[in-house]
């Protein structure tokens, strides 16, 4: 008979009085026990601004805390478990706005998840710097490498810190009580004195009693009901147990006695039942609560798809305006704003371009009042981290207004800077766009162009010709369909511009053009030639794009309007085979949700191949109505989420007595007729283990598009509900079973350990049939 007593072991050793979660790691590692001691350094916001303050390591090697040197008991802190990266030297634009004041080697900068600004530091000495450098690299390697239960664990230890108000390591009624609003949770107090384990009656929990509650509360009733269906004894599954669960619930492809085998190996923590070849209920818990439990498939997180493809058969992943950090009148731009997207997995960045000081272009939001960058310096930052997360092609969309002169500036930054990467000239024996495996490792222009590739390639172009340097001036743009026929209309008159030859040589296969109509496409267009329309143009011929995006690229960005940097849902684009989908990479929301979720395959390179109805252009395939394509076979798929329980949600009012009635939401984006959403019921006064065992119940036509995504709300009856957390996937990365949903924060950063745990079940239908 198997016992917990390994994990009671577990408990003791990661929750005893201090949770020092890292306590092995510390020992003998100077670098840590320097940031413990803690180091007094330079926090720089602005050449001008340039402060003192004092950084140290609190005890629980999770938590960075700081403050001023002068008098005052005002400081901050933040969590390793936010810092995405530390970049060392002077790599960003504050930085490197001091560099002739503090040396490269005492400089670093600590990159946070999300769209939280960056913290620039400069150490007293280089060894503080590189002391600092190294730790921070080890506590954020030491975090990645973490468990789901260690991540509990963890949050738990945290929690019990904050809660142990006079730090006596044990825990009163009082005590306890708080903690347990912290972990959103409420109990009335006769339940919460009954479930106290204080077998000393001394009105506290000491060490194992505490190892007794924390064990209460982190019981999963759930998934033991599912573990002891299986088991045949109650206490274990036998391999042979496991092979029945993961052929008849988790409905795996791979020979499941070699996959049962290797779970085993890689998950149970008995190293008695690894000899018997069979799984405790820890690590059947380890197992469901690993990538390998959990609702995305792993075989569609690395490269999966065929990228021989030509550029236009691949959803890129966009972005729009790519420069500005907030909104699209009065906000900061920065090159900060392409490294983050570039590290996203984002394969197309615009470029605004205008007339700079010193002969020098610039780059930011015309006629308004956004901040200027130099274009060398995007460019620069494009250089560097077009390549880090992904080796496929980026494309650099330009909206040039610069003069001929410094258009030829331009072209030079654009040639010294990139050097090979810069794609200049046609791919040798290849004709019709090149794909993504082809185009490896460059930078593509897209911009307007003198002439076509022909003329450019045989010599046939003087040193500058006269054509429209920008064809979408989104400040200008005024979409009309929102304008009633009195009222005042912005134009802005149009005007030709001179091109140099230097920077329309730079593009090669995205070369710019207008749109003027289908029927001209299909009789003129070029293959390279790349046509972009507003998100409202765009709506008017959802109909008419596939098969013009089937032979064309073709770029849809954010109306004008949106002056808040606000995002249009992406999907009606996808649906019609738009590529270049571009969106506000700085606001979170649905929209980009939705552009995280899509992009989470393949590799996160950017690129996601188009379904095949989408890429054939005999096909005709009509998003409105789908089941009208040439050669149409049905592929109906009912899709059942029982939405089962929750873990350790998150709070979302900061009010210490507050506590979420969380209700879970799934949507389904797609084509039109499988556009659909239902939501769980609410549970009251629990955001730590709510349960629900709610079913919902979707049909899908178009399963090859459509969009999966799980939405945790906190219910209020007065108002508008507030966001807890979300998880956005394809319907074809979703593993069927019993799976857990590792959720995300509006900003689309993990929130460990919060997740639902669901079953799914997928069933392919003959016809059509109501939903139940």
């Amino acid at each position: 008979m198997f016992t917990l007593a390994e994990l009671d072991l577990h408990v003791l050793m990661s929750l005893h009085l201090n949770f020092l979660i890292f306590s092995s790691g510390i020992q003998g590692d100077d670098n840590l026990q320097s940031m413990l001691v803690g180091t007094v350094m330079r926090k720089i916001k602005s050449r001008s601004w340039k402060k003192q303050r004092y950084f140290k390591l609190q005890e629980d090697c999770t938590t960075i805390w700081y403050k001023s040197k002068k008098a005052g008991n005002t400081h901050s802190t933040f969590s390793v478990s936010d810092v995405e990266a530390i970049r060392e030297g002077h790599q960003s634009e504050v930085l490197l706005s001091i560099a002739d004041e503090f040396p490269a080697d005492r400089c670093f900068t600590l990159v946070f998840r999300g769209r939280r600004g960056n913290l620039d530091l400069v150490a007293e000495s280089v060894e503080e710097a590189q002391s600092w450098i190294r730790g921070m690299k080890k506590l954020i390697e030491n975090l990645e490498n973490m468990g789901e239960r260690e991540k509990l664990d963890q949050w738990i230890g945290d929690l019990f810190k904050k809660a142990d108000k006079n730090k006596d390591g044990r825990m009163n009624f009082k005590e306890v009580r708080d903690l347990l609003k912290m972990m959103n949770v409420d109990m009335n107090d006769s339940f919460l004195f009954s479930q106290m384990a204080d077998k000393s009656q001394s009105g506290t929990l000491e060490d194992d009693e505490f190892v007794l509650f924390y064990k209460m509360l982190t019981q999963r009733e759930d998934l033991l009901k599912v573990f002891q269906d299986y088991s045949a004894d109650g206490q274990k599954l036998s391999q042979s147990d496991l092979e029945d669960f993961l052929k008849e619930e988790q409905l795996e492809e791979d020979d499941f006695q070699q996959k049962a085998k290797q779970l085993i190996e890689h998950y149970e923590p008995s190293d008695t039942a690894k000899l018997l070849n069979a799984m405790t209920f820890d690590g059947f818990l380890m197992y469901l609560g690993s990538s390998e439990g959990s609702i995305f498939n792993p075989r569609r997180r690395g490269v999966f798809q065929d990228m021989s493809q030509p550029l236009c058969h691949y959803f890129i992943s966009s972005s729009h305006n790519t420069y500005l950090m907030e909104d699209q009148l009065r906000g900061q731009s920065s090159v900060e704003g392409y490294i983050r997207a570039l590290n996203r997995g984002c394969r197309c960045v615009e470029v605004d371009c205008w007339d700079g000081a010193n002969g020098e272009p610039i780059v930011y939001h015309g006629h308004t009042f956004t901040s200027k960058i130099l274009f060398k310096d995007v460019v620069s930052a494009v250089g560097k981290y077009a390549f880090k997360v992904s080796e496929y092609p980026v494309i650099l969309s330009i909206e040039n207004h610069c003069s001929i002169e410094q258009q030829r500036v331009m072209a030079q930054h654009l040639n010294h800077i990139l050097g090979d990467k810069l794609l200049k000239t046609t791919l040798d024996g290849k004709v019709g766009l090149p794909s993504p495996e082809d185009l490896k490792g460059k930078i593509l222009l897209k911009a307007k162009k003198i002439g076509g590739l022909e003329e450019s390639f045989n010599g046939m172009v003087e040193d500058s010709l006269t054509g429209e340097a920008s064809d979408e001036d989104e400040v200008a743009e005024i979409d009309k369909d929102n304008l009633h026929r009195d009222s005042i209309r912005c134009r802005f008159k149009k005007t030709k511009q001179h091109l140099s030859k230097e920077l329309s040589d730079c593009v090669v296969y995205c070369k710019s053009v207008h749109f003027s109509s289908f029927k001209h496409s299909r009789i003129h267009s070029k293959f390279y030639e790349v046509t972009s329309f507003t998100e409202s143009k765009a709506r008017k011929h959802l109909r008419d794009f596939v098969h013009h995006n089937s032979r064309q690229l073709t770029r849809v960005y954010p109306s004008g309007f949106r002056t808040d940097s606000s995002n249009f849902n992406p999907q009606e684009m996808w649906n019609a085979g738009c590529q270049i989908v571009a969106l506000n990479f700085q606001t979170a929301g649905e929209g980009m949700d939705m552009n995280d979720g899509l992009f989470s395959q393949n590799g996160h390179c950017g690129y996601v191949l188009k379904p095949v109805f989408m890429r054939e252009a005999a096909k005709r395939f009509d998003p409105e109505m789908p089941q009208n394509q040439d050669g149409y076979q049905p592929k109906l798929r009912r899709k059942n989420s029982s939405v089962i329980s929750g873990q350790q949600l998150p709070k979302v009012n900061i009010k210490e007595d507050s506590i979420v009635d969380p209700l879970v939401r799934v949507e389904i984006h797609g084509v039109p007729i499988d556009q659909a959403k239902q939501e769980t019921r609410y549970i009251e006064n629990n955001g730590f283990n709510p349960v629900w065992y709610d079913t919902l119940r979707f049909t899908v036509h178009t399963p090859e598009l459509a969009m999966v995504r799980f939405v945790v709300e906190d219910y209020d009856k007065t108002s508008k509900n507030d966001f807890v957390g979300q998880y956005t996937l394809p319907l074809s990365c979703m593993q069927q079973g019993y799976r857990h949903i590792h959720l995300l924060s509006k900003d689309g950063t993990t929130i460990p350990p919060s997740s639902l745990f669901v079953h799914i079940r997928i069933t392919k239908l003959d016809k059509p049939s109501s939903l139940s």
